[in-house]
């Protein structure tokens, strides 16, 4: 189960953060489109240092060494302009960090993937964190048409403690959570809830 901050700033943040990675959190997608490199390096320095390598830091590439941070992501624009411009993919993504992943909307996008480790594959369902994004394809149906077994399937958008399941076992190698957390009265309770039931999920007999 993976964990995409709010875009924006959130009351009690970097608390709820600490929180969720106390009660197990394995990944945070750190994505803040819309901070400065000043204000993404002073919200780093505010998660405790045992949890930065759990973070994946989507904006300002640059300042992940200087935190300890390891993994990357990048969005479909970006990605797109690397496969452009082979040269602009830097070497220290290419051979010094543990992972990187990325952003897919369609499964042909997905199959076309090389060197990323997972990629998110959105929207699965209508978006619970953004006004009007909804799927356009039935992406359990595009599923089937996987090939690329290499890069983890990642899903997203709309996913909450009543779908869990469901996208589990259609396919999907894991799911990312956005606005089923953020926009709950009560985040980390939500987020046990989650959690509980992916647990569930894989200690299953298949």
């Amino acid at each position: 189960m993976i964990l995409i901050s709010n875009p924006m700033a959130v009351r009690n943040e970097i608390n709820l953060i600490h929180s969720f990675f106390e009660e197990g959190l394995s990944l945070l997608h750190v994505r803040k489109p819309d901070f400065s490199k000043i204000e993404m390096a002073e919200f780093l320095h505010d998660i405790k240092l045992e949890f930065r390598d759990n973070l994946v830091l989507h904006n300002h590439h640059e300042l992940a060494k200087d935190f300890g941070i390891e993994r990357l992501h990048f969005s479909e624009k970006e990605r797109n302009d690397l496969v452009d411009s082979p040269a602009r993919f830097w070497k220290p993504c290419r051979y010094e960090y543990k992972s990187k992943s990325t952003s897919t909307h369609s499964i042909e996008d997905f199959n076309s993937l090389k060197h990323f480790d997972y990629a998110f594959l959105s929207p699965v369902f209508k978006s619970i964190s953004k006004e009007n994004y909804s799927p356009e394809k039935d992406l359990f149906e595009e599923l089937k048409s996987r090939t690329n077994q290499k890069t983890k399937v990642i899903a997203l958008g709309g996913i909450d403690s009543k779908n869990i399941r469901e996208v589990l076992e259609k396919g999907f190698d894991d799911f990312a959570l956005l606005g089923s957390i953020w926009k709950n009265k009560n985040p980390l309770k939500q987020f046990k809830l989650c959690q509980k039931i992916a647990h569930s999920h894989s200690q299953s007999p298949v």
